[in-house]
């Protein structure tokens, strides 16, 4: 969490700070073997030098970015969970809740798909 402190102190907002804080903890926490760092002005989670996730913010949302072979994957339960998604990032609006359920599976299945994988991003 170290490497997200000035990132989070940034974010003007309290209860947006507050919830990235609180979403960024709960991916150390629960995966405890990937690495932090910021990249494209984002906190971001790299496992064996590849790209897992990333989040950012915006006016009305935080974005989960977890490359596109997961989103495609994990459509329906996005929606479900009550949240839109482009191609690339999931949105989740302020006001609603995290599900971290959902958060895990799409970790878990970068983890698990990207295993031995070399380069950082999918080709």
């Amino acid at each position: 969490m170290e490497n997200y402190r000035d990132y989070l102190q940034a974010i003007d907002n309290v209860d947006h700070r507050l919830k990235v804080e609180s979403v960024l903890q709960w991916v150390c926490d629960t995966f405890p073997q990937l690495d932090t760092k910021i990249a494209w002005k984002q906190p971001m989670f790299t496992h064996q030098g590849t790209f897992i996730i990333a989040f950012s913010i915006a006016k009305h949302h935080m974005s989960v970015a977890p490359e596109r072979v997961t989103i495609n994957r994990f459509s329906d339960e996005i929606v479900q969970s009550g949240y839109d998604h482009t191609k690339e990032l999931v949105r989740i609006k302020w006001e609603k809740p995290v599900d971290y359920s959902l958060l895990e599976r799409m970790i878990a299945f970068n983890i698990k798909d990207k295993e031995g994988y070399t380069a950082f991003w999918r080709k």
